[in-house]
């Protein structure tokens, strides 16, 4: 693995640690049901937030306030 590879790994698990907590934390899901999302995004390739709203975890709003989110990261 190269420092540059090393970087970018270190970086989408930063990533995926503040999604994590925003979930938690501003939209009130539960890790369990976090965890299902994952597992479920690993499997089908999906986008998390679809994922999200698919399973019934997040309404219109929230599907909303998550996607500003995700914007205001990049």
């Amino acid at each position: 693995m190269t420092t540059s590879q090393g970087q970018e790994i270190m970086e989408f698990n930063l990533q995926v640690t503040e999604l994590g907590r925003f979930l938690q934390e501003e939209l009130t899901i539960s890790p369990a049901e976090i965890s299902l999302v994952m597992q479920k995004q690993e499997e089908l390739k999906a986008p998390i937030p679809m994922l999200l709203w698919q399973y019934g975890l997040v309404s219109r709003s929230r599907l909303d306030h998550l996607f500003d989110w995700l914007e205001s990261q990049n």
